[in-house]
């Protein structure tokens, strides 16, 4: 019985310390998984605020002779 009890200590650490990573490796991979998807959010929102932007500074205005092409084009079109 002395045998027995000096056997279950290191065993009850051995399955503690298990327990311990397998909880550990749960918790990173939500972490990894929850980052993601705000990254993911997060770059999304980016590629939209680009875009305005773009459309905001950079994009050349409608000009008159734009409206003529255009008329033109669906004149011919019929």
């Amino acid at each position: 019985m002395a045998i027995e009890a000096r056997e279950q200590a290191p065993r009850d650490r051995a399955v503690q310390r298990l327990k311990k990573r397998r909880d550990f490796r749960a918790h990173l991979l939500v972490y990894v998984l929850v980052n993601g998807f705000v990254v993911l959010i997060w770059a999304a929102w980016g590629i939209g605020l680009v875009l305005n932007a773009w459309d905001v500074y950079w994009r050349r205005e409608i000009t008159e002779q734009d409206i003529r092409h255009e008329m033109e084009r669906e004149d011919r079109r019929g």
